[in-house]
């Protein structure tokens, strides 16, 4: 009986373990940083952030709707929240639709546009037309994610 019972308590773990697994997302490689930068903080100090290989964790606010090639991430699902935009090689990292309003940590390297830069400039225009406060000048070029 004791067995059973033990036996039975490992098989409900394993369970919730699996259900958990399959209700995360992981898109490239996925997020290895444990610790978190304050998206708040990047807007503030986005300088201070460049060429850095950071983490964010926040609330996906809106997403490219041709390719899937950028993501902007909140600290919250609120309008006026703090917001980062993440961008990929087109094709490399495709970001679904349905994240918007999902849970999302990413990892990569905090980057400054570059004006020569114009798939960085185009997703900056589109990510402007979705979100007001749109910062066209910073991106995080990810390299990962996990959408919850």
């Amino acid at each position: 009986m004791k067995n059973a019972l033990i036996t039975g308590v490992v098989g409900l773990i394993a369970l919730s373990s699996m259900a958990m697994a399959q209700l995360e997302e992981k898109l490239g490689a996925g997020v290895t940083l444990r610790e978190s930068t304050s998206i708040a903080d990047i807007v503030k100090s986005p300088e201070s952030f460049v060429g850095k290989t950071i983490r964010i964790d926040g609330t996906a606010t809106a997403i490219c709707q041709h390719m899937g090639c950028w993501m902007a991430v909140s600290e919250s699902a609120n309008a006026d929240a703090p917001t980062v935009r993440l961008k990929v090689d087109d094709g490399v990292i495709v970001f679904p639709v349905k994240a918007k309003g999902k849970a999302v940590s990413a990892q990569g390297v905090f980057e400054r546009v570059a004006a020569t830069d114009a798939e960085g400039r185009e997703a900056a225009s589109e990510h402007a037309k979705h979100q007001a406060q749109a910062a066209a000048t910073y991106q995080l070029k990810a390299t990962g994610a996990i959408i919850r």
